[in-house]
């Protein structure tokens, strides 16, 4: 496929970087395997350069007998070589977005990043947004970012870290300032760390634990989160005190990372009760490491002394009383007259004793009294312009991350709690067959359990091993609120939820464990948020009722009252778009947004959704800001909740200054979605009737071309499960859960990460964009203004924006031409030549109508970068696959498979998915 490309001046230091690297890698490659290797990998670089610019079948038979001709162990250092490069670009690319931004923050002020705090706030500014109207729309401002443990990201934490430091070096390398010598240093550790690189296995041993997931979630809270996310919010509120100085800011804790890592039961038999309180623990650990680091620092900074300054009455007493409580004479700071280094060696003394004994604290609401009695003390001394911002940091750490670190949501598939309540209801004489009753009647045997403030659990009954695991994890959860507090576990989600009853059974589980409570006065308590997953098409459009029914049941709206009359509700992109495509799911799931809200609008209960996105385009995925943007603007006001899985967590939070940048963007573009909704605002939401039917009406077509080929071709799985790497991808050992819900070769059982990774190796992208084509063009058919509707659309939408770019970027990542090897995997070759001319068919009519909507020439001119990155990646990409296609078909061939074959395949997967950037 030929793709012009033109020039783009801000890209020369990447590609400055680039050549450097792969200079360097040059020289390993024949420091490691001869000019042979190095001349190999050059030779089938320049013959895929040349076919990625014109294509000629000549060189297009030489690349692949050249392939065909390799032999190990060149061919596996082959393989090599282009997958560590994929790893240096990586680097180099990550390197070149943080210079982009310094570049900008040296500019002078007339200069402003979009989507910067800054531009927020000047644009708050410019169109004389009163601070009243801000303040109210912080006080009301939320987003929630949860890291999660799918199995997304292909490479190694040890070769993400070589990358980071990589990337380190080349940013200091930018430094005009740097002496020759310290030049010569620099490159000489630049050398080292790529020579490590190539000598580091990028795959893994053996599947990671749960317990091993957990430690790499917690590292981008130790390595990024803790020292970001207090920055946003004081970069925020000193952007407003700049703007509008004569209001007293105060911008409250908006923006948290929580975590499902070690509490996400669904499919994982892993997580079990004793996991998640292992993962609680660990995270706790983190925290009070963190806490007595910044306190250590503090106590090296606060050397103050009262025989210079004057500190307050308060925390001269404080001190006296806490070192006699808490510390023996020999641990006391040894300086009577330093009394904030003797207050600081009292907290650290606590801190080393939570969890462990009295002396500690018990809650983090106690560390934050005693550092804010050290605040209104340096008050007394401190210029009133002057902020100690070392310790107005720390408060905001403590604020945001308290002892639990992050809130560890728990999710379970529905069916799961089913099963537990139909064996307990059967040992009590409830019902004999809760799981047969109809739902009205599951509804009203729900509520009789919930409204009797007795028990039905019989203590010294034996249940069934399963429903004695189901009942640990509402007993941990309990433990969990008593000895973490109750941030620690806020919430539950309920997967597959088809029906009010699965939200009710959960709550009839946490009432078991005194959760939930009715108390005899007919008094309420309730601990713990139960939030419904919806996830296939047919649940999403079913969701409005679902919800209206437990809306207007008194003991689930009792419930409610305690949550300050809130709901949250969770959104899957991944099944609902394997199911029904990737138009139709994201219409279907803006929609049931929309009819959700309404509903709940008249009862008088906000919402919160939870948007559980992928990575990869094809489960949701693209950059963080569009993802808000794209939501229904009026969904906002309750706060946003997204989840962060697989290889966006080292894409976005591995270098601090880019987790920076992809939270100030999300940041500003919340910040100015809500104030476009409050009642002074003149940029009121838009969004026409007519639109909603256009895009109505290209769904259905969508999703009728979808289902023709994904559930009525009879020969569908077959191509899918033969022409692409589904099976080997199963060997890649990058996460603890199951690649399917249970042993069976059904589509149904399939999850959508190895649906969308398998597409993804094949460059087929198939769940990214197929159909989509197909039902916009037949809506542009119809009507002779429809074409400029479309185009209307995409110029004042965010939604159909978002979903014409995102289609871009899913075309502009997949490659026919390299897709087309893949079909000689299938037996059949009637099956593979049929289908692949659909899917080719619907390629270049999905291509042609996307850019006449956009007014586009080619795909994605109108983000340069983007689109320059995919294009240099190709030619390195192309011989992967072709290597790939030619490994499997050995692979497949052998009666016994041949471990080192297997490797080698694997090693082409993890390397395709760093040049794609993407997995599942």
């Amino acid at each position: 496929m030929t793709t012009r490309l033109e020039t783009n001046d801000s890209s020369l230091p990447l590609r400055r970087d680039v050549k450097s690297l792969g200079h360097i890698l040059g020289e390993i490659l024949v420091h490691h395997g001869g000019t042979e290797l190095l001349d190999t990998v050059e030779s089938l670089r320049v013959k895929a350069k040349t076919l990625r610019n014109n294509f000629d079948e000549k060189v297009y038979h030489d690349l692949k007998e050249e392939i065909v001709n390799l032999k190990p162990p060149m061919r596996k250092q082959v393989i090599r070589a282009f997958s560590i490069y994929f790893h240096l670009i990586n680097a180099a690319e990550s390197n070149h977005r943080i210079r982009r931004r310094r570049e900008y923050q040296l500019q002078d002020n007339s200069v402003v990043q979009p989507a910067s705090i800054e531009s927020a706030v000047l644009a708050l500014k410019e169109n004389e947004i009163g601070v009243d109207t801000i303040q109210k729309v912080l006080n009301t401002l939320s987003l929630e970012l949860i890291i999660t443990a799918h199995p997304t990201e292909a490479t190694k934490r040890s070769v993400i870290e070589i990358q980071k430091r990589i990337g380190n070096i080349l940013k200091a390398l930018d430094n005009n300032m740097i002496t020759n010598r310290e030049r010569k240093k620099l490159e000489d550790s630049l050398l080292n760390e790529v020579t490590i690189l190539w000598q580091t296995d990028e795959l893994r041993d053996r599947k990671p634990t749960v317990m091993d997931e957990v430690r790499n979630g917690l590292y981008y809270f130790d390595q990024t989160f803790f020292d970001v996310l207090p920055d946003i919010h004081q970069d925020l509120e000193e952007g407003l005190s700049e703007q509008f100085p004569e209001h007293q800011w105060n911008v409250p804790n908006f923006l948290h990372f929580g975590s499902w890592i070690g509490g996400d039961r669904d499919g994982n038999p892993n997580v079990t009760p004793e996991v998640t309180w292992e993962t609680l623990e660990h995270q706790r650990e983190l925290a009070l490491k963190k806490y007595e680091e910044a306190l250590i620092m503090a106590m090296k900074r606060f050397s103050q002394s009262t025989t210079r300054v004057e500190v307050s009455e308060e925390l001269l007493e404080n001190v006296e009383k806490d070192e006699q409580q808490y510390l023996t004479k020999e641990a006391r700071w040894h300086v009577e007259t330093e009394v904030y280094r003797r207050k600081i060696a009292v907290i650290i003394a606590r801190l080393k004793e939570v969890g462990k004994s009295d002396l500690g604290y018990q809650s983090a609401e106690e560390l934050l009294e005693d550092l804010n009695i050290i605040q209104r003390s340096v008050a007394l001394h401190q210029p009133a312009y002057q902020d100690l911002n070392m310790l107005k940091k720390l408060i905001r750490q403590v604020q945001l991350f308290g002892f639990h670190l992050a809130t560890l949501d728990i999710r379970n598939h529905s069916g799961e709690h089913e099963a537990a309540i139909t064996e307990i209801l059967r040992k009590v004489k409830v019902t004999e067959n809760y799981a047969e009753l109809s739902e009205e009647e599951k509804l009203k045997t729900l509520e009789r359990v919930l409204k009797d403030p007795r028990p039905v659990l019989l203590l010294n009954e034996d249940y069934t091993k399963e429903t004695q695991e189901m009942l640990k994890v509402f007993f941990m959860i309990k433990k969990a609120h008593d000895t973490f507090g109750k941030k620690a576990i806020t919430v539950y989600l309920v997967s597959m939820t088809q029906s009010a009853s699965d939200l009710l059974e959960v709550l009839v589980l946490a009432k078991e464990a005194g959760i939930y409570r009715l108390h005899a006065d007919g008094k309420v308590e309730s601990h713990l948020n139960v939030a419904p997953l919806l996830e296939t098409v047919d649940d999403l459009v079913a969701g409005p009722a679902i919800m209206e029914t437990l809306f207007n049941m008194d003991v689930y709206r009792n419930h409610l009252k305690i949550h300050g009359d809130s709901q949250e509700i969770m959104l899957g992109y991944s099944d609902g778009s394997k199911d029904g495509g990737t138009l139709t799911a994201n219409w279907k799931l803006y929609n049931a947004q929309l009819e959700i809200h309404d509903m709940a609008k008249k009862y008088n209960i906000g919402l919160k959704f939870f948007h559980g996105r992928g990575g990869s385009l094809g489960r949701g995925g693209g950059p963080l800001n569009r993802s808000i943007l794209s939501q229904p603007a009026e969904t906002l006001g309750d706060g946003v909740k997204i989840t962060e899985q697989g290889e966006v967590l080292s894409a976005r939070y591995l270098y601090e200054d880019i987790a920076y940048r992809s939270l100030e963007q999300a940041t500003s573009t919340l910040i100015e979605a809500s104030v476009n909704l409050s009642e002074e605002s003149e940029q009121q939401h838009h969004r026409e009737t007519a639109w909603e039917e256009a895009m109505e009406e290209i769904s259905d077509i969508s999703l009728r071309k979808y289902q023709s080929l994904v559930f009525e071709d009879p020969d569908f799985l077959t191509y899918f499960t033969e022409a692409t790497p589904l099976n080997e991808i199963g060997e890649l050992k990058i996460g603890s859960r199951p690649m399917k819900r249970k042993d069976r070769n059904r589509f149904e059982d399939l999850r959508a990460i190895p649906w969308v990774f398998a597409w993804t190796q094949s460059r087929q992208l198939l769940p990214a964009w197929y159909a989509a084509g197909t039902g916009l063009e037949a809506f542009i058919n119809k009507g002779k203004d429809n074409l400029k509707l479309l185009q209307r659309m995409y110029i004042e939408w965010p939604f159909f924006r978002s979903t014409i770019d995102n289609l871009q970027m899913a075309l502009m990542k997949a490659d026919i031409t390299t897709a087309k090897e893949y079909i000689s995997l299938v037996k059949d070759q009637t099956i593979a030549d049929r289908i692949f001319k659909n899917i080719v068919d619907e390629y270049e009519r999905t291509k042609e109508v996307l850019l006449s909507i956009s007014g586009d020439e080619e795909l994605l001119d109108h983000t340069p970068n983007i689109k320059e990155s995919v294009y240099r990646r190709n030619p390195y990409v192309d011989p992967l696959n072709f290597l790939q296609v030619e490994l499997i078909k050995e692979l497949r061939s052998q009666e016994q498979p041949d471990e080192e074959l297997l490797t080698e395949v694997l090693l082409t997967i993890s390397g395709i998915a760093a040049g794609l950037r993407n997995t599942g």
